[in-house]
């Protein structure tokens, strides 16, 4: 049994060293010996997958289409190292829950974020950070090597959430930094999405990127386990606001449930991937969960596998 089986969450953010807790996440997930399920599309076929919206037509299979009456994608086995670009929500609403030694969004999105630079970068890839400071762009382009990986983790440990998140314009320079098909990762709780948003989430995946989003909540923000008299913070605003937490709970429960269908039918719609982390889940059993997740989904339909008629 690995050491981070039995660690928590809060004791895995409480590790200091990020390096060392990227690796314990790692290493608890047994990911280091597959191939990384990040895959893109190049000159070799490698293998069939379902169609998604913004594939190119190009690519489809016309003659699985005529056996199966189902639309699968050709895909090809990148003949030069795939580049990954980690887009992070910085932003002050990441820092709940306030106080209580909780795991807050913000650090378990940190300690994601560098297991899968750790994936990426170990298994011969090149991966890239980018967030924003206040009103400007903090990234690193993605290269490959310990170096790098080493800097990644560097500048993700020095990062403060603060502010609003103009999660647009990161999308946008995200994508102006992946210089080749590669894949985008988007790490966020999306409450700031909006239609521009998805526009431009569409716009990249047109141009030829896998994008994935990971979107982060703690268990509090899901089941709202408040009562009597209470005074809430807007983590951004500063906006305070006194209401009877339980003559709102149930509202407010069926709100972020629809919050949450929407933000996956959406991601669906788009033909992105999507995973919901919740803060309580271990790092390391998320990230194992996510990777297989995404790995199945990238293989050969059994339809396709069999050629059945």
């Amino acid at each position: 049994m690995s050491v981070t089986r039995v660690l928590s969450p809060s004791a895995v953010g409480a590790i200091d060293d990020l390096e060392l807790a990227a690796r314990l996440i790692v290493e608890g997930a047994h990911t280091g010996r597959h191939r990384s399920p990040f895959h893109g599309f190049a000159a070799e076929f490698s293998q069939h997958r379902p169609y998604r919206p913004g594939d190119d037509l190009k690519y489809l299979d016309w003659k699985i289409l005529g056996r199966t009456d189902r639309l699968y994608s050709r895909r090809f086995r990148e003949t030069t190292n795939l580049s990954a670009m980690i887009v992070l929500d910085a932003s002050a609403s990441m820092d709940f829950p306030v106080g209580g030694g909780d795991l807050t969004k913000f650090k378990y999105a940190v300690l994601m974020a560098a297991a899968l630079a750790h994936v990426i970068i170990e298994q011969g890839d090149a991966a890239g950070l980018i967030t924003m400071s206040g009103d400007r762009f903090v990234y690193l382009p993605p290269k490959g090597g310990r170096t790098h990986l080493h800097a990644m983790l560097t500048m993700l440990a020095r990062l403060e959430p603060a502010g609003a998140w103009q999660l647009d314009r990161v999308l946008a320079r995200g994508g102006e930094l992946l210089k080749r098909r590669g894949v985008m990762v988007a790490v966020s709780d999306f409450y700031d999405a909006t239609e521009t948003t998805y526009r431009e989430l569409r716009r990249i995946g047109h141009r030829g990127h896998d994008v994935a989003l990971l979107q982060v909540l703690s268990p509090a923000e899901i089941s709202f386990p408040y009562s009597g008299a209470m005074e809430f913070e807007h983590l951004e605003t500063a906006e305070r606001r006194f209401l009877d937490a339980g003559e709102a709970a149930a509202g407010y429960r069926r709100a972020v449930s629809e919050f949450l269908t929407e933000s996956r039918a959406q991601a669906h719609r788009d033909g992105h991937d999507y995973a919901l982390l919740p803060t309580d889940v271990a790092p390391e059993r998320a990230l194992r969960s996510y990777l297989i997740r995404r790995a199945r989904a990238s293989a050969p339909a059994a339809g396709a596998r069999s050629g059945r008629r």
